[in-house]
């Protein structure tokens, strides 16, 4: 079970600016990447970051970090501003918040043997030297599944799978809590994913690491996710437990969403929803609720004012002005679905 909050993360906005000109640069707008997230997780939990490609899912990731700078907004790590923390009190920091990147190849230093690059956050924050160093380090290769003699080779000597479990490996060196993972099973085979997603599992049940999960895979975000957050171009739109999330989605965008996940049945049909136009530029995104553009139910009022984020379930967040109507199609559809899902009288009565 998940325990008290660990991290809180309040109206974080990144705006990367645009500028023109050779010599004389001036601004002339700015890249929303991220504007006005808000979330918390609690300790032992894994929360799920999904959306398509430059929702600002990474960004906002790297910033809870404090690799990137923000704009605006706060991040709270065990009752820490990370953004107000100086050079010496960041670094102290950094040992209970570590990151999985998303590629294995270029994530390590072709440079450096596998001992060099798990070794390298020991030394950094003084916890082993030496033969302890070795000995850590050869312990971290063999819980992620690797073998101690591994510590002498380079990475392009690893297949890709090998190379994340050393990027688990690194990660884990310095006992950190909050582990983000961005996309870390992207870039690897179906079969390799399923490896890497239980070794997560494991190594959080064993060190109660707590997890933020980027991704864009949903079946994968499921079944690591406690909670799942859904990004559109810069906020998130939907914030659910994840079964709640897959059995009643109420964001027209999560709708889409979960309308493209491969079921593994053939005989299973799923009316697939295809989402018109584009992604709308961050540069200018469109006004009122920013999915309008594209959603089948929107209305008037969707084009001139922005959502509220609004808990419409118990633990059920989402941002839509049409909620209403939503709510009655929804809970219809799900009752519907119980319905059929139950023996009938006669069926039972016969069976008793």
């Amino acid at each position: 079970m998940a325990g008290d909050v660990i991290l809180e993360v309040r109206d974080l906005v990144k705006h990367f600016p645009v500028t023109k000109g050779f010599l004389f640069q001036r601004s002339v707008g700015a890249v929303r990447a991220v504007d006005g997230v808000s979330f918390t997780v609690r300790e032992g939990e894994t929360l799920g970051l999904v959306g398509e490609s430059g929702c600002g899912k990474t960004t906002t990731g790297r910033l809870i970090l404090r690799l990137m700078e923000p704009t605006s907004g706060e991040v709270i790590f065990q009752g820490h501003n990370v953004f107000r923390l100086n050079k010496e009190e960041l670094r102290r920091l950094r040992r209970d918040m570590q990151i999985i990147f998303q590629d294995p190849y270029s994530s390590l230093n072709p440079r450096m043997t596998v001992g060099d690059i798990v070794g390298e956050p020991l030394e950094i924050h003084r916890l082993a030297r030496g033969r302890e160093k070795i000995r850590r380090v050869q312990e971290l290769l063999e819980i992620v599944g690797l073998s101690p003699y591994h510590v002498n080779r380079y990475p392009h000597e690893f297949s890709g799978g090998q190379r994340q479990r050393i990027g688990i490996a690194r990660a884990l060196a310095v006992n950190p809590k909050l582990v983000i993972c961005d996309e870390p099973v992207s870039a690897l085979d179906v079969s390799i994913q399923a490896q890497v997603i239980n070794l997560l599992e494991e190594l959080q049940r064993e060190f109660k690491l707590t997890y933020i999960f980027i991704a864009h895979d949903l079946s994968v975000v499921k079944h690591i996710s406690d909670r799942i957050a859904v990004m559109y171009l810069g906020k998130i739109v939907e914030l659910a437990p994840a079964d709640e999330l897959f059995e009643n989605p109420q964001h027209p965008y999560t709708e889409a969403l979960l309308s493209a996940v491969p079921i593994p049945d053939p005989e299973v049909k799923r009316e697939r929803i295809i989402l018109p136009g584009d992604v709308p530029s961050p540069v200018n995104p469109p006004s009122g609720c920013r999915f309008h553009t594209r959603c089948m139910y929107a209305v008037e009022s969707c084009r001139r004012e922005e959502p509220p984020f609004e808990e419409v379930f118990p633990g059920h967040w989402v941002a839509c002005p049409v909620l209403p109507f939503r709510h009655q199609r929804s809970r219809a559809a799900v009752v519907a679905k119980n319905r059929t899902a139950q023996p009938s009288a006669g069926l039972s009565g016969a069976g008793g």
